[in-house]
């Protein structure tokens, strides 16, 4: 019987929604400047580990630092002790707790968003630059696609794979859950069978999202899967050689914290594991580290 992942990590709508936005001149208020801005990530929070990836890829290691977070809160309410005093500056006597991730506004001492899309596109339209080595992850003409493959991969992968666990729903319902998830693997197994990227011969933020949804998957949902799932799962072998390889890749594999994304998931996660938590569908840290020796 798959276990029930009930998950005390607290709710976005928990706390104050911060949206400012970086813009192109003084004018904007917010407008990119080297060294103004900081980002506070927890890499094992999947929105997190998105945004150093993207972070990775466009080159802003020297003019955009990072801040890192424990894998696990440090207070309480299920937020970050560290960024307390940002939320506290742009939230009078704020209540709920500080979560991440944050961009923040060395200038000012507040926060200028704490929301990951905003943050994920800012970063790509006014840091990346144009240099021959910087992808680009927004294409002209693209947006309004990856805009709905990210909703894609949060509806059909993420929560199908977390609905598709839950021992306190009916069987129907988890199969239901599980087959709508099967189907998306196999859409993009197809795809993945004849190009090298989600849209083609280049990296987009469209592999972003879909390499943390399959990191997400392997190494939390399937923890709550039984064993017949997770080998259904396993049995899309373009697309988890696509993950092998981005693993591999200086951008993302590096920012993978394995043990600190099982410590997470254990603080938040109440239900127990299934079967299929024995079903390990790939070795990321094996690839990971064969990245690392083919880069030295």
């Amino acid at each position: 019987m798959p276990a029930t992942p009930l998950s005390t990590v607290p709710s976005l709508l928990s706390s104050p929604s911060f949206r400012g936005r970086i813009g192109c001149d003084a004018n904007s208020g917010y407008y990119a400047v080297p060294r103004r801005y900081r980002l506070h990530l927890s890499l094992p929070c999947p929105d997190c580990l998105r945004i150093a990836i993207t972070h990775s890829l466009l080159g802003l290691e020297e003019i955009l630092p990072v801040e890192p977070l424990p894998a696990v809160p440090d207070r309480p309410d299920g937020g970050h002790s560290a960024l307390r005093p940002l939320y506290e500056a742009g939230s009078h006597r704020h209540s709920g707790p500080a979560l991440a991730p944050v961009l923040s506004d060395t200038w000012t001492g507040r926060i200028v968003s704490s929301h990951s899309a905003h943050i994920l596109r800012d970063l790509a339209r006014h840091f990346g630059g144009d240099g021959p080595d910087r992808p680009d992850l927004y294409p002209h003409g693209a947006e309004e696609e990856i805009e709905a493959f990210e909703r894609l991969c949060e509806h059909r992968i993420d929560h199908a794979a977390q609905q598709a666990g839950r021992s306190d729903t009916d069987v129907t319902a988890r199969r239901t859950a599980l087959g709508s998830l099967l189907r998306v693997l196999g859409s993009l197994e197809n795809r993945l069978a004849h190009q090298d990227f989600v849209l083609g011969d280049a990296i987009t933020a469209a592999d972003v999202r879909l390499w943390v949804a399959l990191v997400q998957l392997d190494t939390v949902h399937r923890l709550h899967l039984d064993a017949a799932a997770v080998h259904r799962v396993a049995g899309h072998p373009h697309l988890w050689a696509y993950a092998r390889r981005l693993a591999a890749h200086p951008a993302f594999g590096c920012h993978l914290d394995l043990d600190g994304i099982a410590r997470r998931h254990h603080a938040h996660c109440r239900g127990l594991e299934a079967a299929g938590a024995a079903v390990q569908i790939l070795d990321w840290a094996v690839h990971v580290a064969q990245g690392s020796r083919s880069r030295a």
